[in-house]
This record gives C-alpha cells, structure tokens and sequence, in this order.
C-alpha cells in the first residue's frame, strides 16, 4: 500500500469562537474534533498525520493531542510563521494575519514527500469522506493533465451553521463529475430552506469545498511559486490579502493546467464556527457514538 498523509491545518486561533477552538472537548470522553478526524483517517489507510500549528500555541496543541495519538499513527508538527517569506520579501508593517491556507500547506515542503490530504482542524467531515480521498491518492489515473487532484464535495445544506454566517468555496461541476471552477464566497447564512448571501441565493444542494482537498507532492512546489506572485501582487491590501488554496487551484484548472476529481459525500459537515456551535457538535458526537459509528474511547 503506497504511504499517504493527512495534513491538518490548525494554525487559527478562532477569533469568532473566542478560544482556541481546536483543543475544546466535545466527545463523549473528551475528545477534540480531530481526534476524530484521526480516527477517521487511520482506518481510511492513511499512515502519517501532519499537524500545522502556530508557535503560540504549540506547547498547549502537543499536550493536549500528541501523547494520545503518537501511539497510534505518524505524526510530525509544522509551525505556519507569518514573518517565513521567500528572499527578498519582508512581513508588511503592520501585518498581524497569518498569509492563509496556501502558505499554511507551503510550511509542508520538506516534510510531505508523498500524496496527502488536506483538511481543517476543527471540521469533522465524516467517514466517507476520508475514504475517498484516500483511494483516489492511492489509484493514481492518467487524467491529460500536467497535475490530477481531488476535493471531497458537500452540499451547501449539510454545511451550515444554526448561529451565524460562514465562507465556503461554492463549487462548479461538470457532468463528468470535475470541478470547473470554485468561488470562495463570504457570508452564507440559513434562510428557511435556501442559503444565501447578501448578493444571492444559493441552493441547499450547491456543492461546496470544505477545504478537504488530495494532492500530489508536486503541488507544494506550485505553491512555493505562486506565493511568490501572490506576495508581488498585493500592493496595497499588504495587511489583509490571504493566499488561499481554493483561490490557487481555480487558478490552476482555468488555467488548464490541473483536473480536480470531485468526490461528493452525502455526510453532514458540522464543526465550531461560533460559541454556539459547540452543544451541537457535542449531541452530534454522543449520536455517533450511540449509533456505534465510534467506540466511547478512541483512543
């Protein structure tokens, strides 16, 4: 079986949340969302677990996760620095965001050297999900394209929050079931049995991205050039511009460059976007565990 890995971006502090949402209980035995996402992965097949952090938080992020899972998997940490730019940049004065998910995954180069999937740290995405990703990484197919990856695709519906606003990377899809083009779109809220923007509505059925995406190695290498030409050209949004993975790799199929495999799951998506959040995805995970999807302990 060939060696695949899971890098999960956990670098965010949850400013919405008020905490750093990643290391909040909310299993039955006090798990964190991406234990389960772990879980969820080691039985998928996937053999190595690379977690992106910021220095900030790093001490408190290995105790409450790496003695409980370096046991049962691979596991390495990358630190996202806001100051690590390429030569002959320097950090915008005043710029206190980290560069986005793009150069969250960049900070790999080096230690990912095989395919891996990508995902959020405080999303659980479901089985399924990980199931698919994992046998597309392993049963690479001639595509006619210079890069061939894959995203695990929602639907809208399955993704929203009861309590506010969320961003999700609206998806365009073709009827062989390949991603066309992808919009990162900002607040999209609940209204009654549609979803909306301020500008448009959306269908529950829309599928979306959840920044569950499979990747080749070569795709930090497109990275490492496109940050570079992301950083010439932000004059004058220096302090805000993010450097996002949605954004690069619609860049990359209009381009014609890459075919992304859309690989649509019927699971609910349901993490902490908002405070409120948190007692669902607590009833969610007892459900889950009641239903015998996990054991009362996963590790």
């Amino acid at each position: 079986m060939k060696k695949t890995t899971l890098v999960i971006m956990a670098a965010g502090m949850g400013s919405r949340f008020g905490g750093i949402k990643q290391l909040e209980p909310v299993g039955p035995g006090g798990e964190i969302i991406l234990d389960y996402s772990v879980f969820d992965a080691i039985q998928a097949g996937f053999q190595k677990v690379v977690f992106i952090i910021r220095k900030e938080i790093e001490e408190d992020f290995k105790a409450a996760i790496g003695k409980r899972l370096e046991k049962q998997i691979e596991i390495e940490y990358v630190l996202q620095d806001i100051d690590k730019l390429p030569a002959g940049f320097q950090k915008p004065e005043g710029r206190v965001k980290p560069w986005g998910t793009g150069q969250a995954i960049l900070s790999c180069r080096g230690i990912v050297e095989e395919p891996f999937a990508v995902i959020n740290a405080d999303d659980y995405y479901g089985k399924e999900a990980f199931a698919l990703v994992n046998r597309f990484l392993q049963n690479p197919v001639e595509c006619g394209k210079k890069y061939h990856f894959c995203m695990a695709g929602f639907e809208l519906g399955n993704t929203l929050s009861e309590h506010g606003a969320v961003t999700r990377g609206v998806c365009q899809i073709g009827e062989n079931g390949v991603l066309e083009g992808i919009e990162e779109t900002h607040e999209i809220v609940k209204k009654g049995t549609m979803a909306a923007t301020p500008l448009k509505q959306l269908s529950f059925r829309q599928p979306v991205s959840m920044n569950m995406w499979g990747f080749t190695p070569d795709f930090l290498e497109i990275l490492e050039e496109k940050f570079i030409r992301f950083l010439e050209s932000i004059k004058g949004n220096e302090e805000k511009a993010e450097f996002l993975l949605p954004t690069i790799v619609d860049e990359l199929i209009q381009s014609g460059q890459a075919q992304v495999d859309v690989l649509k799951t019927p699971d609910r998506w349901f993490g902490i976007t908002y405070r409120e959040d948190k007692e669902y995805v607590q009833a969610s995970f007892r459900r889950l565990t009641k239903e015998g999807l996990y054991p009362e302990k996963l590790f």
